[in-house]
């Protein structure tokens, strides 16, 4: 039962019930392509949410700005340009994050890139590249502060795929691939670190307005095509893969591991309404 006082708590600050249903106020958390997009957007809901976040990106200036735009919030945060592809560059980044803010207690694997090719013409370093930072790179970040968690016996680790994992993105090079693997790679980090403590879960996004994907939507008829390939019917936004992440890295999503949760609007349950069915589809 929600009390009275509690009421007046909600409505004079409606983020107090989530920041205390979630509970990471105080929590040390990691954050991968912290500079922009969906890494941003993550890294800004749980500095909100009380936790000492780290930004991690090449974009260390990105990192810095986001900061100072969060220099409203309680918790502690740390701006690190870090390359996850650079086994060093990750292994100092953990090192740093222990010593200026603690041991991590949560990760979020979202740094990405994306060549765009098709398989006939990609060229291999294209190849090796996006798998590094999209794959490669989940299993530095992962192990490098997956020590920190095992010390502690706690954990979560949120890795940020696709649901081009599941439904190949044609002429994107090496980005389903990597994707596809980042699921896998969450199921068995689950199976190998389950029994210390640590959780490893996927949020897959799909039809997300980013900076990356604002040149489409800039297109006349692309913002209402796509909305109607969603259930929903509309365009996500990074705060709703931000709502799914800062769940799975609560306590909250105690008992879900080696799970995935698509974040897509609905759109891969779309397939038969798009097939022309006479007399049967909706007018």
């Amino acid at each position: 039962m929600i009390t009275g006082d509690l009421m007046t708590t909600i409505a004079s600050n409606p983020r107090a019930a989530t920041d205390g249903w979630l509970n990471l106020r105080g929590k040390v958390c990691a954050v991968t392509g912290a500079a922009s997009g969906i890494g941003a957007a993550i890294a800004t809901a749980l500095a909100e949410a009380g936790a000492h976040v780290a930004l991690l990106d090449r974009d260390i200036q990105g990192c810095e700005t986001l900061q100072r735009q969060l220099s409203h919030v309680t918790g502690k945060l740390l701006s690190m340009g870090c390359d996850i592809a650079d086994e060093r560059q990750v292994r100092e980044a953990a090192a740093s994050v222990e010593r200026e803010l603690g041991p991590c207690r949560a990760l979020v694997n979202g740094a990405g890139i994306l060549r765009a090719t098709s398989l006939a013409e990609i060229e291999l370093d294209d190849w090796n590249a996006v798998l590094a930072v999209n794959l490669s790179g989940y299993l530095l970040c992962a192990r490098e502060f997956g020590r920190q968690m095992r010390v502690q016996g706690t954990g979560s680790i949120v890795h940020i795929a696709s649901i081009s994992a599941h439904h190949p993105q044609t002429h994107s090079g090496a980005y389903s691939p990597s994707k596809a693997a980042v699921s896998i790679l969450s199921k068995q980090l689950a199976v190998e670190w389950g029994p210390s403590g640590i959780r490893s879960n996927v949020v897959a996004p799909g039809m997300i307005r980013t900076e990356l994907s604002a040149a489409f939507y800039a297109q006349p008829g692309v913002t209402e095509q796509r909305e109607a390939f969603t259930a929903s019917r509309r365009i996500g936004e990074p705060q709703d893969i931000a709502n799914a992440a800062l769940f799975l890295l609560s306590d909250r999503a105690s008992y879900i591991n080696g799970s995935e949760i698509g974040v897509d609007g609905g759109l891969p349950c779309m397939l038969m309404d798009r097939v022309p069915r006479p007399g049967f589809s909706a007018r």
